[in-house]
């Protein structure tokens, strides 16, 4: 079994930035390939930003350029950066650990002045 947690979300003033974070423990061992999605009200749940394992990273069009994936391998944790936060941003973001039904519980971010 896979745990995976998420954190850091939050209600912020649009323009402004959040960082969530996505530890993962269990069964798990080595660098694994890991996604954020989001599912806003009433939508499906949408692909924002992934990173391999390897390191290459991939972005939702719609992110491109204000969030950023990263991870700290020796914590097993993988974090989104999020600037210039924008209300359409406002949904339940969640972690995946990729080609698994492992999911975290999601964060809840809202972007509202």
């Amino acid at each position: 079994q896979v745990q995976l947690v998420e954190s850091g979300g939050g209600l912020v003033q649009p323009g402004g930035s959040l960082r969530l974070s996505c530890a993962a423990s269990g069964s798990i061992s080595g660098i694994n390939s890991m996604d954020w999605y989001r599912q806003a009200p009433g939508k499906e749940r949408e692909l924002v930003a992934g990173i391999s394992s390897g390191g290459r990273t991939n972005y939702a069009d719609s992110v491109k350029g204000r969030f950023t994936i990263s991870r700290d391998n020796a914590k097993n944790t993988v974090y989104l950066q999020m600037n210039i936060l924008k209300p359409e941003d406002t949904a339940v973001y969640y972690c995946n650990l990729r080609f698994s039904s492992y999911w975290g519980q999601g964060t809840q971010v809202t972007v509202s002045s």
